[in-house]
């Protein structure tokens, strides 16, 4: 046991806690594990501190080795609009989703179209394509685009008695419609709660998302 009288007083009292001084010489090492392995039967297993420190992982943020970085903020923390001039035309498609949780009893009324303002789907359908459209004139630094297509789509559940919103949106251009794609489905939900609202001030709109998008420098990207 000499080996273990020759190094306690090398025993560190850090913060309340004690631990082992790190960095003892190797013939050291060697004659503690020897002498351990007589005691427990067993050499020690190696200790962490001197093995080599593990690579993060990669990231699968969809960025690969780039960092993402905040492109509507200028080197002086300015908001700004990107420049895009520089892009190439590519066509660029996005589709996004929401829900819209309704209750048993506007549900009800909804699926046999007896809602007072009319026909809720429609009317829904409707605004989201017109929402899409106005996207750059709701959120500042988004570009005019010229959109070549909008599909939104609205769909009874009966479980859980709510509304499932897609909305896509589409154009060939030199930037992407990730926003035009969500305008929709979240204007085509307003306008489901705008039409309901007299039948229950309960409706909640929730999980407003992009699904996933193609084209553009980034390439393809899904949620799934």
């Amino acid at each position: 046991m000499s080996i273990f009288r020759s190094i306690l007083p090398r025993i560190a009292k850090t913060n309340g806690c004690r631990c082992f001084a790190t960095g003892f010489p190797s013939d050291t090492t060697a004659e503690l594990n020897k002498e351990m392995e007589s005691i427990f039967g067993e050499s020690p297993s190696p200790s962490p501190l001197g093995s080599t420190p593990q690579q993060p992982a990669r990231s699968t943020n969809g960025f690969g080795d780039r960092q993402p970085v905040l492109t509507h903020i200028d080197s002086s923390g300015q908001a700004k609009m990107v420049d895009v001039s520089s892009k190439h035309d590519s066509t660029r498609v996005a589709i996004a989703t929401c829900k819209v949780l309704l209750g048993q009893k506007a549900f009800e009324l909804v699926a046999s179209n007896q809602i007072a303002k009319g026909d809720v789907l429609t009317v829904a359908k409707i605004a989201g394509i017109t929402g899409a459209k106005q996207t750059s004139n709701l959120i500042p630094m988004c570009h005019n685009i010229n959109l070549s297509h909008v599909r939104v789509d609205l769909t009874l559940n009966e479980e859980d008695s709510s509304v499932m919103i897609e909305g896509e949106a589409s154009t060939s251009g030199k930037t992407g419609v990730e926003m035009e794609a969500m305008t929709a489905v979240a204007i085509a939900g307003l306008t489901v709660y705008d039409m309901c609202k007299a039948a229950s001030k309960d409706i909640c709109i929730q999980d407003i998302c992009l699904q996933r998008k193609s084209g553009g420098k980034s390439g393809s990207w899904s949620r799934s």
